[in-house]
């Protein structure tokens, strides 16, 4: 049932889209059934969980930490992950960079952002971004790669709601390509999920993570 799930949504999104299997919560086995048919990237939201499942399969997957991420838990992850989604402080940068810079690694970051109506924790606003790019600290991340901009839309069926909020961070990824320096590899929009991905994919999405349409419902 994974691989058909997984060959089902590889056939119908666009080639220029990478798909992140989210495999938070699903055992070994499920993702090496992925794994087997050629899904490359997947996407833990637990540090814990992610370092278990890293040491236990083959190296060349890319991970991804896709959920909140605490400055203290960075340096677990600093020597094999491959993207950070969640990066919401200018704090959280500069531990990233300090862990990054331990491991003789560069590691590639989005600036997540909050569009969704509904309130949540995490999340910068633009003003927000534009305030971190534009601190005297910023150009010392020698070893952080901006590669783009993540965020999720409202839990709702209005896919009109799903809509306006996925074009509101197209137009953030737009404004913030603009002020970066690194402007031919600031190129990922990371929007879209199980339920809402074909209407990311709509609004300029080219990085969507995918969990219960590949693995099933938890």
């Amino acid at each position: 049932m994974i691989k058909d799930n997984l060959q089902k949504i590889l056939s119908e999104i666009p080639k220029h889209v990478q798909l992140i299997a989210v495999s938070k919560t699903k055992p070994i086995n499920d993702i090496l059934q992925a794994y087997e048919i050629g899904q490359r990237h997947f996407g833990e939201n637990k540090v814990q969980e992610l370092n278990l499942k890293q040491a236990q399969l083959p190296s060349d997957i890319y991970w991804h930490m896709i959920g909140h991420l605490q400055t203290n838990k960075v340096k677990y992850i600093a020597p094999y992950v491959h993207l950070i989604h969640g990066v919401d402080s200018l704090k959280l940068l500069k531990e990233i960079n300090k862990q990054a810079k331990k491991n003789n690694r560069t590691i590639n970051c989005l600036l997540q952002f909050h569009i969704a109506s509904k309130s949540s924790k995490f999340g910068l606003s633009l003003a927000e971004a534009r305030n971190i790019l534009k601190d005297e600290s910023f150009n010392d991340f020698t070893n952080i790669c901006l590669k783009g901009v993540m965020g999720m839309a409202s839990f709702t069926t209005d896919q009109n709601t799903i809509d306006k909020e996925f074009s509101e961070l197209k137009s953030i990824f737009d404004s913030i390509k603009e002020i970066v320096s690194n402007k031919t590899s600031f190129d990922c929009i990371s929007m879209g999920m199980s339920g809402d991905y074909k209407i990311a994919i709509e609004n300029g999405s080219n990085m969507i993570r995918i969990g219960s349409t590949i693995f099933g419902n938890r």
